[in-house]
């Protein structure tokens, strides 16, 4: 069976750019356009990974990778920052706020992005 990842972003063109890149690596690809919604599509579709934006309207990415972490029932779901916010301030942020278990910047470095799939659902239990 495949793994599904989510991936949650406000821009199209960056869903569609991961959507591509993760597919070809056999990869099911599910995406949200906001933190809101993706609230929505892990309950209902209980992803293996998430990729997350910080900045996007309404909810933003911290808090709902925050809300995920913090419920037992999907805290165990592995997720990754992944934004042009990448100081250390916002890499401690997605770490000690939204207890993030790993931060990528964009632009996307795609070959870190694949090492970091593979191993991040390689810890799954």
């Amino acid at each position: 069976m495949k793994k599904k990842i989510l991936v949650v972003d406000d821009e199209s063109d960056i869903i569609y750019i991961l959507k591509t890149v993760l597919s070809r690596r056999g990869y099911a690809v599910i995406n949200a356009g906001s933190g809101e919604e993706c609230l929505k599509v892990v309950k209902s579709e209980r992803p293996d990974l998430i990729f997350m934006d910080i900045m996007m309207d309404g909810m933003d990415g911290w808090e709902a990778a925050r809300r995920i972490k913090t419920d037992p029932k999907t805290r165990d779901i592995p997720i990754s920052m992944l934004s042009v916010k990448s100081w250390s301030d916002d890499r401690k942020k997605s770490r000690e706020y939204a207890y993030a278990d790993m931060h990528l910047k964009k632009p996307i470095d795609f070959g870190e992005l694949l090492d970091t799939t593979e191993n991040m659902l390689s810890r799954e239990n």
